[in-house]
């Protein structure tokens, strides 16, 4: 990739955006859906938007990149290389986020969480309380795409390559459920046919 790769860009090349009638993690619906997959599919995608994201953070000495399966492993990895660092991820066993396969936290250590798409956070806000639990030193979450505009939902700072602010709605206020639009429940989580 050259210098002059643009996250917006990139979203548009790999077809990052999709439009249909989706069921998202949290349990709201909306008419677009982000699959940041399309884009790390590339490794050369990949290793900028991790450049990318780790130039946002490069002043604040990073030991460790910590990303939540399944959307944050690849864009952790990239942006613990584009700073040098180590990176392990977290993921879920009995519905609860936990650090496994030997990963550990090292005393003092300043950790930078990263995630592909921030929505409502949910995932993000389970591995802070993890490393908070071992008492990390957090320096702030990083993102391809916060999906909620300019809205930062965490108590660390937060910052991502572009906001994009989707329309989303409660399962019982839905307009495409009312038009009868079939539903489907994309991503790691949920990927079945609903309704």
């Amino acid at each position: 990739m050259s210098q002059l790769w643009h996250v917006q860009d990139a979203i548009k090349r790999t077809k990052v955006l999709t439009e249909g009638h989706f069921i998202l993690s949290s349990g709201k619906h909306s008419k677009h859906y982000m699959q940041c997959a399309q884009l790390f599919q590339y490794p050369k995608e990949a290793e900028a938007a991790g450049k990318a994201i780790a130039d946002l953070f490069r002043d604040e000495r990073i030991d460790l990149v910590v990303g939540p399966a399944l959307g944050g492993v690849i864009v952790a990895h990239e942006v613990a290389r584009a700073l040098n660092v180590r990176c392990i991820f977290t993921e879920r066993k009995e519905g609860s986020m936990q650090m496994r396969r030997g990963f550990t936290i090292k005393p003092n250590e300043r950790i930078l969480v990263v995630e592909d798409v921030v929505t409502t956070g949910g995932s993000v806000k389970e591995v802070l309380a993890l490393l908070e639990a071992e008492s990390s030193q957090i320096v702030g979450i990083g993102a391809l795409v916060n999906r909620n505009g300019n809205q930062n939902p965490f108590a660390y700072p937060f910052k991502s390559l572009t906001a994009i602010e989707i329309e989303s709605y409660e399962a019982t206020d839905c307009p495409l459920c009312k038009m009868g639009i079939p539903a489907i429940k994309p991503g790691s989580r949920m990927n079945q046919e609903s309704k």
